[in-house]
């Protein structure tokens, strides 16, 4: 039963995602600067695989975790991108962004490959300064007219869905091989960081 709620869920979200990602041009035009900042902000953290790596990585990483870990993170990890989308938006400059948020995925896929174990005390400001820059660069990237705190909501719940997708992946962990595919999935997160740090320095 708590595998099937597991897959219902991802694909329930993997459904939210990839309708988020096709709806802000149907939309956009048709309620203002309101529905376009939150469309917007919906669509953005799907629109590079860089972000969707590395938000995924949290649920996968969570879930290896277990509880409490399995929800903190993936709470902590919004949290912290909001302030860093609060940044941006400001124009408030955070060095090395791209490099950051690189290095989030080499990290979190060498956690899982290796299934890390660490502590809260460590896992959560880990997260949380991963977070800073992927909602640092999200901030930067405000639509020109589009409502900035529907833009800040539109992200956070996008983030979550991702989150909520590498969750519902990290349920394979019991299955059969399921510790073998994670890891799979890990080096896969490792190296499209990597491909993204050898960009970030091109």
């Amino acid at each position: 039963m708590i595998k099937l709620i597991s897959v219902r869920f991802m694909v329930a979200s993997a459904v939210c995602l990839a309708s988020l990602s096709f709806g802000g041009t149907a939309f956009a035009h048709t309620e203002g600067e309101a529905v376009s900042g939150f469309l917007s902000g919906l669509s953005h953290p799907v629109g590079g695989w860089d972000h969707i790596l590395a938000m995924i990585a949290v649920g996968l990483w969570g879930a290896l975790l277990g509880p409490p870990a399995l929800w903190v993170l993936p709470i902590a990890f919004p949290v912290a991108m909001a302030a860093g989308g609060m940044l941006g938006l400001l124009g408030i400059p955070l060095p090395w962004v791209e490099i950051g948020i690189a290095i989030s995925s080499i990290v979190l896929g060498l956690f899982i490959v290796t299934n890390m174990r660490l502590s809260l005390v460590v896992a959560i400001p880990l997260v949380m300064i991963f977070a800073l820059f992927h909602g640092h660069a999200h901030g930067t990237e405000l639509s020109p007219g589009a409502d900035a705190v529907l833009y800040s909501l539109g992200f956070v719940i996008a983030t979550g869905l991702l989150h909520a997708i590498g969750i519902g992946v990290g349920a394979v962990d019991r299955l059969p091989m399921g510790r073998t595919l994670l890891r799979a999935l890990g080096g896969g997160v490792l190296l499209g960081g990597t491909y993204f740090l050898i960009g970030a320095f091109a």
